[in-house]
C-alpha cells in the first residue's frame, strides 16, 4: 500500500464530522505537504494571492535546507579536527558504534557528515517530539487544528543550538519556548515574540555554561576552542587571526559556533529563496543590515584603546556570530516583526542597530542578534502605532 492509499483509507476518520476531527489539521498538513490537494481555486477569482499558512512554513523549512547540510558536514569537521589534535583514535560515546565504519578523518566528507548528523539528528528529534507534545496538547485542549508553525520553530530552534547542547536542556527550551513564547498568548499568529529565540535565551539565561562557554562549539568531550566572535570579543581581529580564522574561512562556515548559523553563504542561498518567494520581506533584512553598517561604522569611526570591538568592521560582524542567520530567518518572522512597510525599514534597523551595540558596549554578551530581535519584538507593535497614526495626519492634512 502506498503511503497515498494510506491517507485515503483513513481520510473518513480525520475529515470534518469524522473520529478524529480535531487531529484533522495534523492530516491535511501531512496530506499537502508533498501532494496538491483536487479542491483548489481555478480560473480567475478575487483571491490575489494563493499562498497560505502551509505553503509559507514548507518554503521557510526549504529555505533551511543549505544550512542544515552545513550544520551536518561543519559539525563533523570540526569534531574530527579536534579529535585529530588531541590524537584520539575516537569519541569514548555511543555514535562511536558507527563511526567505526567511516572513520574520524576531518578530509574525509561523508565521515564528517555522518558525524556531524549524529550530533544534529537527536536535537531535532528531541525538540520535534518534545515541542508536538505540547503543539498537540493545546490543540486538543482548545479543539483548533495542529498546523505547520512548530515545523518552522522546530528546525530554526535546532539551528542555533550549540552542538554539545545536553537534550534535557534541549527539551527545556523548546518547552519554553512553545508554551510561555506562544501558546499561553494563543498560539500561531497571535504570539508577539520569536518562540525558537524565546526559547534559546531561556536557556542562555538558565543555563549559561552551557550555551556560551567554550567547550560547546566543538562536540569532543575535554575540548575548548572559542568562536571567532568569542575571540573578537576579548582581543580584536588580531586574536582572530592568530587563532587561524580568516575572513572566507568564516563566511564559508568552517569554524565553530551553533549548528546552524556558521555559513553566511548557505543563510544568504535561503534569504534568495524567501526573497523570491515573497516569503521575508527585503525591508527587514535591509534594514538588518543597514542598522548594523551604520552603527559598526560609527563605532570604528570613535575608536577605543580599550575595547577591541569597537575597531571591527561591519564585513566582520556580517560573517561571524550569529547575526545573518537572526537577519534571515529569525528577524523576519511575520507573526512577531512589524507588520506596515515603513514599520519595517525601523524594525530591521533598531535590530541591526541593537546587535552592534550588545556586542560592542556590553563585554558580557558578545552575541548580540537574540537579545536585539527580541527587544525589537516588543516594540514592533508600537513602530506600526507610530507609523500608521503618522499616516492618518498626512492624510487629515491633506484633504483638509
Amino acid at each position: 500500500m502506498s503511503a497515498r492509499d494510506l491517507l485515503d483509507s483513513i481520510e473518513p476518520h480525520f475529515t470534518k464530522g469524522g473520529k478524529l476531527e480535531k487531529y484533522y489539521g495534523l492530516y491535511e498538513m501531512v496530506d499537502t505537504f508533498i501532494y496538491t490537494p483536487a479542491d483548489v481555486t481555478r480560473g480567475t477569482t478575487h483571491v490575489r494571492d494563493g499562498i497560505d499558512l502551509k505553503r509559507t512554513m514548507t518554503f521557510v523549512v526549504i529555505a533551511t535546507f543549505f544550512c542544515i547540510m552545513m550544520a551536518f558536514y561543519n559539525t563533523g569537521y570540526q569534531a574530527n579536527l579536534a579529535i585529530e589534535a588531541m590524537g584520539l583514535e575516537k569519541v569514548d560515546n555511543w555514535r562511536s558504534i558507527p563511526m567505526m565504519i567511516f572513520g574520524y578523518s576531518p578530509m574525509n566528507p561523508i565521515s564528517c557528515f555522518v558525524h556531524g548528523a549524529l550530533y544534529f539528528l537527536p536535537i531535532y528529534i528531541v525538540t520535534l517530539a518534545v515541542g508536538g507534545v505540547w503543539e498537540v496538547l493545546f490543540a486538543t485542549v482548545r479543539g483548533h487544528e495542529v498546523n505547520e508553525g512548530f515545523l518552522v520553530s522546530s528546525m530554526l530552534y535546532t539551528l542555533i543550538m550549540p552542538p554539545d547542547m545536553p537534550l534535557w536542556q534541549v527539551a527545556l527550551g523548546i518547552s519554553f519556548g512553545i508554551v510561555i513564547g506562544k501558546e499561553v498568548f494563543g498560539g500561531t499568529g497571535k504570539n508577539f515574540l520569536n518562540p525558537a529565540l524565546t526559547g534559546r535565551a531561556f536557556l542562555y539565561f538558565a543555563y549559561p555554561a552551557s550555551i556560551s562557554g567554550d567547550s560547546v562549539w566543538v562536540a569532543v568531550d575535554g575540548f575548548t576552542k572559542a568562536t571567532p566572535l568569542g575571540l573578537a570579543a576579548t582581543g580584536g581581529l588580531d586574536a582572530v587571526h592568530e587563532a587561524g580564522f580568516g575572513w572566507f574561512q568564516s563566511f564559508f562556515g568552517f569554524i565553530p559556533g551553533c549548528l546552524g548559523e556558521t555559513s553566511t553563504v548557505a543563510i544568504f542561498i535561503g534569504a534568495a529563496f524567501l526573497l523570491y518567494t515573497r516569503v521575508a520581506s527585503y525591508r527587514i533584512m535591509a534594514g538588518v543590515f543597514i542598522g548594523m553598517v551604520l552603527m559598526s561604522s560609527a563605532f570604528n569611526f570613535i575608536g577605543s584603546e580599550t575595547n577591541p570591538m569597537f575597531a571591527m568592521p561591519w564585513y566582520w560582524h556580517l560573517v561571524v556570530g550569529g547575526f545573518a542567520f537572526g537577519m534571515v530567518y529569525m528577524a523576519t518572522d511575520p507573526v512577531s516583526a512589524a507588520m506596515t512597510d515603513t514599520g519595517r525599514w525601523l524594525f530591521g534597523g533598531l535590530i541591526g542597530v541593537m546587535t552592534v551595540l550588545i556586542r560592542v558596549v556590553n563585554p558580557a554578551f558578545p552575541e548580540g542578534i537574540m537579545l536585539a530581535i527580541l527587544f525589537s519584538n516588543m516594540f514592533a507593535p508600537l513602530i506600526d502605532y507610530f507609523v500608521i497614526q503618522a499616516n492618518i495626519r498626512r492624510r487629515v492634512k491633506r484633504h483638509a
